[in-house]
């Protein structure tokens, strides 16, 4: 986490030199929410999914049984946990940028609702590292709502879509 910024830093210092001007001012907000949409979903899955999550595993305790999780065990369940959040708390962000390249659009997203749906609690199905239906539902509601936050964010933000191609900046950069 720490060394993150360096390596943001370098992979876009790799990759700015071959965008043209108006992708790069899309880039940076693009980069931001994302980050601010992974930290989000990282810490919801940690305060509100983790503790529950864990009480699960701990629940197994019986007069002739102890569970001792060991170390890695507590920072592997925790590290599924927060990637896996953070990772569909960016729903949003990629709704908006397939919508900005023309893949899926407002009327799209709003029609195919009830499979986005069925996707979501199939996703947290597999993605929660426990099998009850608690932890599934609190990865599966949170999937629904971003996807309703989806359709927003692409009907206010998604409107106009990206070209790779401006053909003045192309003559101007001959």
């Amino acid at each position: 986490m720490l060394s993150s910024p360096v390596i943001f830093w370098q992979i876009w210092a790799f990759v700015a030199p071959g965008l043209y001007q108006h992708e790069k001012r899309v880039v940076l907000p693009f980069t931001f929410l994302s980050s601010f949409c992974f930290l989000g979903g990282a810490i919801f899955g940690y305060y509100v999914v983790f503790p529950p999550a864990f009480r699960f595993l701990m629940g197994y305790t019986t007069d002739f049984l102890s569970a001792l999780p060991t170390v890695k065990e507590y920072f592997s369940l925790s590290l599924r946990l927060l990637i896996a959040f953070g990772v569909v708390f960016e729903l949003p962000v990629v709704m908006v940028l397939l919508a900005k390249i023309g893949v899926v659009d407002g009327p799209f997203l709003r029609k195919n609702r009830k499979y986005a749906f069925l996707i979501s609690f199939v996703i947290a199905a597999i993605l929660t590292p426990t099998p009850d239906i608690v932890n599934q539902c609190l990865m599966g509601i949170p999937m629904v709502v971003l996807y309703e936050v989806s359709i927003i964010a692409v009907w206010l933000l998604g409107r106009k879509k990206l070209t790779g191609f401006d053909t003045q900046e192309i003559a101007d950069k001959e």
